[in-house]
Protein backbone atom coordinates (compact mmCIF):
# COMPACT_ATOMS: atom_id res chain seq x y z
CA UNK A 1 0.00 0.00 0.00
CA UNK A 2 1.04 3.37 -0.70
CA UNK A 3 3.02 5.71 1.94
CA UNK A 4 0.74 8.04 3.97
CA UNK A 5 1.76 11.12 6.16
CA UNK A 6 1.68 10.63 9.92
CA UNK A 7 2.14 12.73 12.29
CA UNK A 8 2.58 10.31 15.64
CA UNK A 9 2.18 7.27 16.83
CA UNK A 10 -1.01 6.46 17.48
CA UNK A 11 -3.01 3.72 19.66
CA UNK A 12 -5.25 2.06 16.70
CA UNK A 13 -8.27 0.41 16.54
CA UNK A 14 -10.58 -0.13 13.00
CA UNK A 15 -14.41 -1.42 13.51
CA UNK A 16 -13.82 -4.78 12.14
CA UNK A 17 -10.27 -5.79 12.14
CA UNK A 18 -8.03 -7.20 14.91
CA UNK A 19 -4.75 -5.38 15.48
CA UNK A 20 -2.11 -7.79 16.91
CA UNK A 21 1.36 -7.03 18.64
CA UNK A 22 3.09 -4.56 17.68
CA UNK A 23 7.01 -5.20 16.97
CA UNK A 24 9.62 -2.85 16.59
CA UNK A 25 12.84 -2.29 14.70
CA UNK A 26 15.44 -0.09 13.83
CA UNK A 27 16.20 0.19 10.23
CA UNK A 28 19.15 2.15 8.40
CA UNK A 29 18.99 1.37 4.26
CA UNK A 30 21.74 3.05 1.90
CA UNK A 31 20.41 3.56 -1.66
CA UNK A 32 23.18 3.48 -4.56
CA UNK A 33 23.08 4.21 -8.19
CA UNK A 34 25.79 6.19 -10.50
CA UNK A 35 26.70 9.92 -10.30
CA UNK A 36 24.16 10.61 -13.58
CA UNK A 37 21.52 8.46 -11.98
CA UNK A 38 21.41 5.60 -14.24
CA UNK A 39 19.28 3.42 -12.44
CA UNK A 40 16.68 5.85 -11.72
CA UNK A 41 16.75 6.37 -15.09
CA UNK A 42 16.08 2.86 -15.81
CA UNK A 43 13.03 2.66 -13.49
CA UNK A 44 15.17 0.83 -11.45
CA UNK A 45 16.05 0.63 -7.33
CA UNK A 46 19.04 -0.73 -5.27
CA UNK A 47 19.27 -0.32 -1.62
CA UNK A 48 21.04 -2.60 1.33
CA UNK A 49 19.06 -2.77 4.21
CA UNK A 50 21.10 -3.41 8.11
CA UNK A 51 18.47 -4.83 10.44
CA UNK A 52 19.08 -7.20 13.34
CA UNK A 53 22.56 -7.87 12.15
CA UNK A 54 21.81 -8.15 8.54
CA UNK A 55 22.52 -7.15 5.46
CA UNK A 56 19.29 -7.50 2.74
CA UNK A 57 20.11 -5.99 -0.77
CA UNK A 58 16.87 -5.39 -2.58
CA UNK A 59 16.41 -4.19 -5.87
CA UNK A 60 12.88 -2.47 -7.04
CA UNK A 61 11.52 -2.18 -10.77
CA UNK A 62 9.84 1.40 -9.79
CA UNK A 63 7.82 1.97 -13.31
CA UNK A 64 3.79 2.51 -12.65
CA UNK A 65 2.66 -0.09 -14.91
CA UNK A 66 0.74 -1.84 -11.86
CA UNK A 67 -0.37 -1.22 -8.19
CA UNK A 68 2.96 -1.87 -5.88
CA UNK A 69 6.80 -2.63 -7.64
CA UNK A 70 8.09 -5.46 -8.64
CA UNK A 71 10.95 -6.42 -5.56
CA UNK A 72 13.58 -8.75 -5.03
CA UNK A 73 15.46 -9.18 -1.75
CA UNK A 74 18.49 -11.07 -1.09
CA UNK A 75 20.65 -11.63 1.57
CA UNK A 76 24.30 -10.65 1.15
CA UNK A 77 27.77 -10.43 3.38
CA UNK A 78 28.70 -6.50 3.33
CA UNK A 79 26.74 -3.34 3.08
CA UNK A 80 27.69 -2.68 -0.17
CA UNK A 81 25.95 -4.16 -3.17
CA UNK A 82 27.10 -7.42 -4.14
CA UNK A 83 25.83 -7.56 -8.26
CA UNK A 84 26.42 -11.13 -8.54
CA UNK A 85 22.83 -11.70 -6.27
CA UNK A 86 21.24 -9.24 -9.49
CA UNK A 87 20.52 -12.69 -11.24
CA UNK A 88 17.26 -13.39 -12.12
CA UNK A 89 16.11 -9.50 -11.99
CA UNK A 90 15.61 -6.42 -14.26
CA UNK A 91 19.08 -5.33 -12.97
CA UNK A 92 20.74 -7.76 -14.35
CA UNK A 93 21.40 -6.75 -18.14
CA UNK A 94 22.83 -3.61 -16.70
CA UNK A 95 25.35 -5.27 -14.32
CA UNK A 96 28.51 -5.00 -15.70
CA UNK A 97 32.15 -4.21 -14.63
CA UNK A 98 31.38 -0.97 -15.54
CA UNK A 99 28.28 -0.53 -13.58
CA UNK A 100 30.37 -2.09 -10.28
CA UNK A 101 33.01 0.61 -10.31
CA UNK A 102 30.42 3.27 -10.90
CA UNK A 103 28.11 2.60 -8.05
CA UNK A 104 28.30 4.77 -4.89
CA UNK A 105 26.03 5.60 -2.09
CA UNK A 106 23.77 8.31 -2.79
CA UNK A 107 21.38 8.65 0.03
CA UNK A 108 20.42 6.90 3.22
CA UNK A 109 17.53 6.43 5.47
CA UNK A 110 16.96 5.98 8.88
CA UNK A 111 13.84 4.43 10.72
CA UNK A 112 12.09 2.82 13.48
CA UNK A 113 9.48 0.94 12.70
CA UNK A 114 6.37 -0.32 14.51
CA UNK A 115 4.74 -3.10 12.73
CA UNK A 116 1.23 -4.32 13.70
CA UNK A 117 -0.44 -7.45 12.00
CA UNK A 118 -4.05 -6.55 10.94
CA UNK A 119 -6.89 -9.14 10.45
CA UNK A 120 -10.15 -9.09 9.06
CA UNK A 121 -12.70 -11.65 8.69
CA UNK A 122 -11.20 -12.26 5.10
CA UNK A 123 -7.96 -10.94 5.10
CA UNK A 124 -4.20 -10.55 6.52
CA UNK A 125 -2.68 -7.09 6.32
CA UNK A 126 0.40 -5.15 7.99
CA UNK A 127 0.29 -1.94 9.58
CA UNK A 128 4.10 -0.31 9.76
CA UNK A 129 4.66 3.13 10.84
CA UNK A 130 7.89 4.70 10.20
CA UNK A 131 9.43 7.68 12.28
CA UNK A 132 12.84 8.67 11.53
CA UNK A 133 14.75 10.79 8.69
CA UNK A 134 16.58 10.61 5.33
CA UNK A 135 20.04 12.45 4.66
CA UNK A 136 21.49 12.80 1.01
CA UNK A 137 23.58 15.90 0.26
CA UNK A 138 24.23 17.34 3.48
CA UNK A 139 20.22 17.56 3.67
CA UNK A 140 18.03 16.39 5.91
CA UNK A 141 13.77 15.71 5.66
CA UNK A 142 12.01 14.15 8.35
CA UNK A 143 10.03 10.55 7.70
CA UNK A 144 6.29 9.87 9.19
CA UNK A 145 4.61 7.44 7.57
CA UNK A 146 2.59 4.77 7.68
CA UNK A 147 2.67 1.51 5.38
CA UNK A 148 -0.42 -0.45 4.68
CA UNK A 149 0.43 -3.98 2.77
CA UNK A 150 -2.19 -6.49 1.77
CA UNK A 151 -0.92 -9.98 2.28
CA UNK A 152 -3.76 -12.44 1.31
CA UNK A 153 -7.57 -11.69 0.89
CA UNK A 154 -9.66 -9.15 -1.22
CA UNK A 155 -8.17 -5.99 -2.63
CA UNK A 156 -11.94 -4.35 -1.05
CA UNK A 157 -10.29 -5.14 2.42
CA UNK A 158 -7.01 -3.26 1.76
CA UNK A 159 -8.67 -0.28 0.90
CA UNK A 160 -11.68 -0.82 3.92
CA UNK A 161 -8.88 -0.14 6.05
CA UNK A 162 -7.20 2.75 4.50
CA UNK A 163 -10.02 4.84 4.45
CA UNK A 164 -10.27 4.24 8.40
CA UNK A 165 -6.94 5.20 8.50
CA UNK A 166 -7.89 8.32 6.73
CA UNK A 167 -10.80 9.29 8.41
CA UNK A 168 -9.04 8.58 12.10
CA UNK A 169 -5.49 9.78 11.23
CA UNK A 170 -6.18 12.51 8.65
CA UNK A 171 -3.78 11.12 6.73
CA UNK A 172 -2.67 11.90 3.24
CA UNK A 173 -2.31 9.13 0.45
CA UNK A 174 1.45 9.80 -1.12
CA UNK A 175 2.43 7.65 -4.10
CA UNK A 176 5.74 9.41 -3.63
CA UNK A 177 8.28 6.33 -2.13
CA UNK A 178 10.88 7.25 0.09
CA UNK A 179 13.28 6.67 -2.71
CA UNK A 180 11.69 9.06 -4.60
CA UNK A 181 11.94 11.97 -1.58
CA UNK A 182 15.93 10.89 -1.47
CA UNK A 183 16.74 11.46 -5.11
CA UNK A 184 14.42 14.93 -4.57
CA UNK A 185 17.24 15.75 -2.00
CA UNK A 186 20.11 14.37 -3.51
CA UNK A 187 19.06 17.14 -6.43
CA UNK A 188 18.26 20.23 -4.41
CA UNK A 189 14.31 19.70 -4.95
CA UNK A 190 12.19 20.57 -1.78
CA UNK A 191 8.10 20.93 -2.22
CA UNK A 192 8.72 21.43 -6.17
CA UNK A 193 6.05 21.37 -9.08
CA UNK A 194 5.93 17.06 -9.89
CA UNK A 195 5.51 16.82 -14.10
CA UNK A 196 4.23 14.18 -16.06
CA UNK A 197 5.98 10.68 -16.33
CA UNK A 198 6.85 8.64 -19.47
CA UNK A 199 3.91 5.86 -20.20
CA UNK A 200 4.55 2.70 -21.11
CA UNK A 201 2.53 0.35 -22.66
CA UNK A 202 1.65 -3.24 -24.12
CA UNK A 203 -0.37 -3.67 -26.91
CA UNK A 204 -1.56 -7.13 -25.56
CA UNK A 205 -2.52 -5.21 -22.86
CA UNK A 206 -6.76 -5.37 -22.56
CA UNK A 207 -8.04 -2.12 -22.84
CA UNK A 208 -8.47 -1.56 -19.21
CA UNK A 209 -5.39 -2.57 -18.21
CA UNK A 210 -4.29 0.02 -20.47
CA UNK A 211 -6.45 2.46 -18.55
CA UNK A 212 -5.45 1.43 -15.38
CA UNK A 213 -1.44 2.10 -16.06
CA UNK A 214 -2.44 5.63 -17.41
CA UNK A 215 -4.80 6.25 -14.58
CA UNK A 216 -2.35 5.60 -12.08
CA UNK A 217 0.51 7.70 -13.87
CA UNK A 218 -1.65 10.97 -14.32
CA UNK A 219 -2.56 10.14 -9.89
CA UNK A 220 0.81 10.05 -9.64
CA UNK A 221 1.10 13.14 -11.73
CA UNK A 222 -1.62 14.98 -9.12
CA UNK A 223 -1.23 13.72 -6.04
CA UNK A 224 2.77 14.49 -6.69
CA UNK A 225 2.08 18.24 -6.46
CA UNK A 226 0.41 18.56 -3.07
CA UNK A 227 2.85 19.77 -1.06
CA UNK A 228 3.98 22.16 -3.78
CA UNK A 229 0.28 23.61 -3.27
CA UNK A 230 0.66 23.80 0.42
CA UNK A 231 4.19 26.04 -0.43
CA UNK A 232 1.73 28.09 -2.58
CA UNK A 233 4.00 27.51 -5.43
CA UNK A 234 2.07 28.45 -9.08
CA UNK A 235 4.23 25.81 -10.86
CA UNK A 236 3.00 23.48 -8.55
CA UNK A 237 -0.95 24.57 -8.77
CA UNK A 238 -0.39 24.13 -12.70
CA UNK A 239 1.00 20.92 -12.59
CA UNK A 240 -1.72 19.22 -10.23
CA UNK A 241 -4.51 21.02 -12.62
CA UNK A 242 -2.67 19.43 -15.76
CA UNK A 243 -2.65 16.10 -13.88
CA UNK A 244 -6.48 16.08 -13.06
CA UNK A 245 -7.54 17.43 -16.75
CA UNK A 246 -5.02 14.17 -18.05
CA UNK A 247 -7.04 11.69 -15.98
CA UNK A 248 -10.29 13.43 -16.95
CA UNK A 249 -9.24 13.17 -20.68
CA UNK A 250 -8.31 9.72 -20.01
CA UNK A 251 -11.67 8.93 -18.74
CA UNK A 252 -13.43 10.32 -21.61
CA UNK A 253 -11.06 8.69 -24.22
CA UNK A 254 -11.69 5.36 -22.38
CA UNK A 255 -15.35 6.36 -21.41
CA UNK A 256 -16.61 2.97 -23.30
CA UNK A 257 -15.03 0.50 -20.90
CA UNK A 258 -15.55 2.34 -17.41
CA UNK A 259 -19.67 2.24 -16.89
CA UNK A 260 -20.58 2.23 -13.60
CA UNK A 261 -22.27 4.91 -10.86
CA UNK A 262 -18.82 5.18 -9.32
CA UNK A 263 -17.07 6.66 -12.43
CA UNK A 264 -19.64 9.61 -12.37
CA UNK A 265 -19.25 10.29 -8.56
CA UNK A 266 -15.25 10.72 -9.47
CA UNK A 267 -15.99 12.48 -12.70
CA UNK A 268 -17.51 14.82 -9.97
CA UNK A 269 -14.66 14.74 -7.48
CA UNK A 270 -12.18 15.53 -9.71
CA UNK A 271 -14.22 18.27 -11.56
CA UNK A 272 -14.52 20.09 -7.75
CA UNK A 273 -10.71 20.22 -6.94
CA UNK A 274 -9.93 21.45 -10.71
CA UNK A 275 -12.12 24.11 -10.09
CA UNK A 276 -10.84 24.65 -6.81
CA UNK A 277 -7.02 25.78 -8.28
CA UNK A 278 -8.60 27.45 -11.58
CA UNK A 279 -8.44 30.89 -9.91
CA UNK A 280 -5.17 30.58 -8.89
CA UNK A 281 -3.67 29.09 -12.35
CA UNK A 282 -5.89 32.16 -14.08
CA UNK A 283 -4.77 35.10 -12.26
CA UNK A 284 -0.80 33.44 -12.04
CA UNK A 285 -1.20 33.68 -15.84
CA UNK A 286 -2.67 36.96 -16.15
CA UNK A 287 0.30 38.65 -13.63
CA UNK A 288 2.97 37.36 -15.44
CA UNK A 289 2.05 37.12 -18.83
CA UNK A 290 0.00 40.23 -19.03
CA UNK A 291 0.37 42.67 -16.37
CA UNK A 292 3.80 42.15 -15.99
CA UNK A 293 4.60 43.03 -19.46
CA UNK A 294 2.94 46.08 -19.52
CA UNK A 295 3.68 47.56 -16.42
CA UNK A 296 7.35 47.51 -17.25
CA UNK A 297 7.10 49.14 -20.19
CA UNK A 298 4.97 51.66 -19.81
CA UNK A 299 5.25 55.39 -18.26
CA UNK A 300 4.22 56.64 -16.12
CA UNK A 301 5.08 54.02 -13.73
CA UNK A 302 2.07 54.47 -11.09
CA UNK A 303 -0.67 52.17 -13.02
CA UNK A 304 1.24 49.29 -13.66
CA UNK A 305 2.62 48.78 -10.43
CA UNK A 306 -0.86 49.52 -8.81
CA UNK A 307 -2.58 47.06 -11.11
CA UNK A 308 0.47 44.36 -10.74
CA UNK A 309 0.11 45.09 -6.63
CA UNK A 310 -3.57 44.82 -6.67
CA UNK A 311 -3.38 41.31 -8.97
CA UNK A 312 -0.51 39.88 -6.95
CA UNK A 313 -2.40 40.33 -3.73
CA UNK A 314 -5.34 38.40 -5.82
CA UNK A 315 -3.39 35.81 -6.66
CA UNK A 316 -1.78 34.95 -3.00
CA UNK A 317 -5.60 34.62 -1.82
CA UNK A 318 -6.31 32.04 -4.33
CA UNK A 319 -3.16 30.25 -3.99
CA UNK A 320 -4.63 30.23 -0.23
CA UNK A 321 -7.94 28.94 -1.84
CA UNK A 322 -5.80 26.00 -3.19
CA UNK A 323 -4.20 25.32 -0.36
CA UNK A 324 -7.23 24.78 1.86
CA UNK A 325 -8.79 22.68 -0.89
CA UNK A 326 -5.39 20.30 -1.10
CA UNK A 327 -5.54 20.23 2.88
CA UNK A 328 -9.59 19.53 3.20
CA UNK A 329 -10.83 16.15 4.17
CA UNK A 330 -12.59 16.39 0.76
CA UNK A 331 -9.29 15.87 -0.94
CA UNK A 332 -7.71 13.12 1.34
CA UNK A 333 -10.94 11.35 0.87
CA UNK A 334 -10.56 11.83 -3.11
CA UNK A 335 -6.84 10.46 -3.26
CA UNK A 336 -7.87 6.86 -1.81
CA UNK A 337 -11.47 7.03 -3.98
CA UNK A 338 -9.51 7.52 -6.91
CA UNK A 339 -6.85 5.26 -6.52
CA UNK A 340 -8.87 2.19 -5.11
CA UNK A 341 -11.68 3.04 -8.43
CA UNK A 342 -8.68 2.43 -10.50
CA UNK A 343 -7.38 -0.88 -9.20
CA UNK A 344 -11.15 -2.02 -8.30
CA UNK A 345 -11.79 -2.02 -12.38
CA UNK A 346 -12.54 -4.99 -14.30
CA UNK A 347 -13.18 -5.84 -17.99
CA UNK A 348 -17.35 -5.55 -17.95
CA UNK A 349 -17.63 -4.66 -21.37
CA UNK A 350 -16.29 -5.34 -24.76
CA UNK A 351 -14.51 -2.79 -25.43
CA UNK A 352 -13.16 -3.24 -21.96
CA UNK A 353 -11.33 -6.50 -22.58
CA UNK A 354 -10.29 -5.70 -26.45
CA UNK A 355 -6.92 -5.84 -27.45
CA UNK A 356 -5.30 -1.42 -26.18
CA UNK A 357 -2.94 -1.28 -29.47
CA UNK A 358 -6.39 -1.94 -31.57
CA UNK A 359 -8.25 0.09 -29.18
CA UNK A 360 -6.01 2.85 -29.36
CA UNK A 361 -5.54 3.05 -33.01
CA UNK A 362 -9.34 2.90 -33.34
CA UNK A 363 -9.65 5.76 -30.79
CA UNK A 364 -7.19 7.69 -32.48
CA UNK A 365 -8.33 7.13 -36.21
CA UNK A 366 -12.17 8.50 -35.05
CA UNK A 367 -10.99 11.54 -33.00
CA UNK A 368 -8.62 12.84 -35.94
CA UNK A 369 -11.77 12.33 -38.53
CA UNK A 370 -14.07 14.27 -36.17
CA UNK A 371 -11.66 17.19 -35.88
CA UNK A 372 -11.09 17.08 -39.71
CA UNK A 373 -14.66 17.04 -40.21
CA UNK A 374 -15.36 20.33 -37.84
CA UNK A 375 -11.98 22.39 -39.21
CA UNK A 376 -13.96 24.05 -42.07
CA UNK A 377 -16.42 25.27 -39.31
CA UNK A 378 -13.38 27.34 -37.08
CA UNK A 379 -14.25 30.58 -38.05
CA UNK A 380 -18.37 30.14 -37.70
CA UNK A 381 -17.93 29.05 -34.23
CA UNK A 382 -18.88 30.68 -31.04
CA UNK A 383 -16.50 31.40 -28.20
CA UNK A 384 -18.18 28.63 -26.49
CA UNK A 385 -18.01 26.04 -29.50
CA UNK A 386 -14.41 27.41 -29.69
CA UNK A 387 -13.64 25.88 -26.54
CA UNK A 388 -15.52 23.09 -26.99
CA UNK A 389 -13.39 22.30 -29.80
CA UNK A 390 -10.16 23.41 -28.33
CA UNK A 391 -10.65 20.77 -25.27
CA UNK A 392 -11.23 18.12 -27.89
CA UNK A 393 -7.90 18.91 -29.53
CA UNK A 394 -6.41 18.48 -26.10
CA UNK A 395 -8.02 15.06 -25.64
CA UNK A 396 -6.36 14.26 -29.08
CA UNK A 397 -2.86 15.42 -27.65
CA UNK A 398 -3.45 13.53 -24.22
CA UNK A 399 -4.32 10.40 -26.22
CA UNK A 400 -1.55 10.50 -28.42
CA UNK A 401 1.26 10.82 -25.14
CA UNK A 402 -0.65 8.19 -23.22
CA UNK A 403 -0.54 5.43 -26.65
CA UNK A 404 3.23 6.68 -27.72
CA UNK A 405 4.56 4.00 -26.71
CA UNK A 406 2.29 1.60 -28.50
CA UNK A 407 3.59 2.61 -32.18
CA UNK A 408 7.31 2.20 -32.58
CA UNK A 409 7.39 2.07 -36.17
CA UNK A 410 9.25 5.20 -38.47
CA UNK A 411 5.92 5.93 -40.10
CA UNK A 412 3.83 6.20 -37.10
CA UNK A 413 6.01 8.13 -34.80
CA UNK A 414 6.51 10.27 -37.83
CA UNK A 415 2.53 10.50 -37.98
CA UNK A 416 1.96 11.31 -34.51
CA UNK A 417 5.04 14.00 -34.12
CA UNK A 418 2.89 16.18 -37.22
CA UNK A 419 -0.36 15.50 -35.10
CA UNK A 420 1.09 16.65 -31.95
CA UNK A 421 2.77 19.41 -33.53
CA UNK A 422 -0.81 20.24 -35.46
CA UNK A 423 -3.00 19.69 -32.20
CA UNK A 424 -0.80 22.03 -29.88
CA UNK A 425 -0.52 24.90 -32.71
CA UNK A 426 -4.53 24.88 -32.71
CA UNK A 427 -4.70 24.40 -28.75
CA UNK A 428 -2.66 26.97 -28.31
CA UNK A 429 -4.08 29.66 -30.53
CA UNK A 430 -7.36 28.79 -29.53
CA UNK A 431 -6.32 28.50 -25.82
CA UNK A 432 -4.86 32.44 -26.13
CA UNK A 433 -8.16 33.61 -27.49
CA UNK A 434 -10.47 31.88 -24.67
CA UNK A 435 -8.13 34.01 -22.07
CA UNK A 436 -8.79 37.21 -24.01
CA UNK A 437 -12.44 37.15 -22.97
CA UNK A 438 -10.97 36.12 -19.02
CA UNK A 439 -8.77 38.51 -19.26
CA UNK A 440 -10.73 41.33 -20.19
CA UNK A 441 -13.47 40.54 -17.71
CA UNK A 442 -10.23 40.93 -14.63
CA UNK A 443 -8.81 44.40 -16.25
CA UNK A 444 -12.40 45.81 -16.88
CA UNK A 445 -12.92 45.09 -12.80
CA UNK A 446 -9.45 46.39 -11.95
CA UNK A 447 -10.06 49.44 -13.39
CA UNK A 448 -13.68 49.78 -12.28
CA UNK A 449 -13.30 48.79 -8.64
CA UNK A 450 -9.63 50.81 -8.34
CA UNK A 451 -9.36 53.36 -5.48
CA UNK A 452 -10.09 57.02 -6.52
CA UNK A 453 -6.44 58.04 -6.57
CA UNK A 454 -5.32 55.21 -9.06
CA UNK A 455 -8.76 55.01 -11.29
CA UNK A 456 -7.34 56.83 -14.23
CA UNK A 457 -4.09 55.10 -14.18
CA UNK A 458 -5.02 51.31 -13.75
CA UNK A 459 -8.02 51.90 -16.23
CA UNK A 460 -5.14 52.86 -18.91
CA UNK A 461 -3.15 49.98 -18.18
CA UNK A 462 -6.10 47.86 -18.64
CA UNK A 463 -6.84 49.65 -22.08
CA UNK A 464 -3.66 48.89 -23.14
CA UNK A 465 -4.08 44.82 -22.14
CA UNK A 466 -7.86 44.85 -23.87
CA UNK A 467 -5.99 46.62 -27.13
CA UNK A 468 -2.90 44.37 -27.20
CA UNK A 469 -5.13 41.29 -26.87
CA UNK A 470 -7.69 42.93 -29.49
CA UNK A 471 -4.45 43.21 -31.95
CA UNK A 472 -3.58 39.68 -31.32
CA UNK A 473 -6.99 38.14 -32.00
CA UNK A 474 -7.18 38.15 -35.72
CA UNK A 475 -3.08 37.02 -36.19
CA UNK A 476 -4.05 34.03 -33.39
CA UNK A 477 -7.45 32.86 -35.36
CA UNK A 478 -5.41 32.61 -38.75
CA UNK A 479 -3.23 30.57 -37.18
CA UNK A 480 -5.35 28.39 -35.94
CA UNK A 481 -7.30 27.92 -39.17
CA UNK A 482 -4.34 27.38 -40.92
CA UNK A 483 -3.15 24.36 -38.56
CA UNK A 484 -5.98 23.17 -38.95
CA UNK A 485 -6.05 22.94 -42.89
CA UNK A 486 -2.74 21.21 -42.04
CA UNK A 487 -4.91 18.86 -39.65
CA UNK A 488 -7.24 17.94 -42.80
CA UNK A 489 -4.53 15.80 -44.69
CA UNK A 490 -3.16 14.24 -41.60
CA UNK A 491 -3.74 10.51 -41.21
CA UNK A 492 -3.25 8.27 -37.75
CA UNK A 493 -0.72 5.91 -37.00
CA UNK A 494 -1.56 2.01 -37.24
Amino acid sequence: MPNHNLGSTPRLAVPGCKIGKRSESDLKSTYFDTRKHKLKRRGLLLRVRQADGKHIQTIKKTSGAQFGRGEWETEIAGNTPDLDEANGTPLQRLASKKLRRKLKPIFETSVHRITMPVRTKRSELELAIDHGSIVASGHMNRIEEVELELKSGPTSDLFRVAKALERKLAAELCLRAKADQGYDLVDGKRAQAVFAEPIELGKRMTAIEGFQVIARSTLRHFSGNVDAVRQLDPEGVHQMRVGLRRLRAAISLFSKTLPGKKTEEIKIELRWLTNELARARELDVFLEEKIGPVAREITPRRGGKAIARQFAEKRTEALGQAKRAVDSSRCRALLVDVLEWIETQRGRTDAANSELGEFAAKLLDRRIRKAQKDAGKLQEMTAPERHKFRIRMKKIRYAVEFFESLFRSKRDRKALTRLTKHAKKIQDALGSLNDFIADRKMAAEAALKAPPQDRRARAYVSGIIVGREDEQARPLMQAATNELRALRHLSGPG
